[in-house]
């Protein structure tokens, strides 16, 4: 392994991974210590692996949140969606994998395709900072954008203000429609949110080793069987970057 990615990726002998915990696809549990469990965590333990030294996993309520962190030297990999406004201070692989997402829209709704939504007067429930909610920040023209701080709280508000989509993960909006009989999913998605591990900016020999790695996870094999041991539906390994 070359000591530069070793130095750039854990410079204290132990690689921390940052980890949203919010994304139930990638983070499906905990084991008997409290320590995060799935896709995401099995990721990062590869990673550590291959690198040859022990992991150091470091929990973030939100992908913002975690995003913000970057560059305060609480993380040295983070894995989350890869966005352009996050972009800038980090650097990413390719997506390992994808999560559609959609909008779920309310019994009796005019609205009939996703194309429909971005209209005068359609009103959107999102959770701020969210992969899909950046997209819809630079994507979304005319219709409004209302945020939440979490996914349960963007569902409370499309239900409570009666607004007219609801933006999210297709998996989780799955379980949205099953509360709120009438509900409909519209098919297709506005955007996939791709999963990635990234690296500050500056380290250049890691971002490299992140980017190869990936792949390989990919056309190994790897992230097919880290999805099917945690039987997560929804998720998707990603085409090669």
């Amino acid at each position: 392994m070359d000591a530069t990615v070793i130095a750039e990726l854990a410079p204290r002998g132990v690689l921390r991974a940052g980890i949203n915990l919010s994304n139930f696809l990638l983070v499906t549990g905990r084991d008997e210590h409290g320590s995060p469990e799935g896709v995401a965590p099995d990721m990062a333990r590869a990673v550590a692996e291959r690198l040859g030294v022990p992991l150091r996993l470091v929990p973030f309520a939100s992908p913002g949140l975690l995003a913000d962190a970057c560059g305060t030297d609480a993380w040295d990999i983070g894995l989350i969606g890869a966005e352009p406004q996050r972009a800038e201070t980090i650097a990413f692989s390719a997506a390992y994998a994808e999560i559609e997402a959609t909008f779920l829209v309310p019994p009796g709704s005019p609205i009939g395709s996703i194309a429909e939504v971005d209209r005068p007067g359609v009103r959107i429930a999102s959770t701020a900072r969210a992969a899909y909610d950046l997209w819809l920040e630079r994507n979304i023209r005319v219709a409004t954008l209302l945020r939440a701080e979490s996914l349960d709280g963007a569902f409370a508000l499309f239900r409570e203000k009666g607004l007219d989509a609801l933006a999210g993960l297709r998996p989780k909006l799955i379980s949205d429609a099953a509360s709120m009989p009438g509900a409909r999913i519209l098919d297709g998605q506005f955007s996939a949110v791709q999963q990635a591990i990234g690296t500050a900016r500056k380290n250049t020999a890691g971002a490299a080793f992140l980017r190869a790695f990936v792949e390989e996870a990919k056309a190994s094999g790897l992230v097919a069987r880290l999805i099917a041991k945690h039987g997560v539906k929804g998720l998707s390994v990603a085409p090669p970057g």
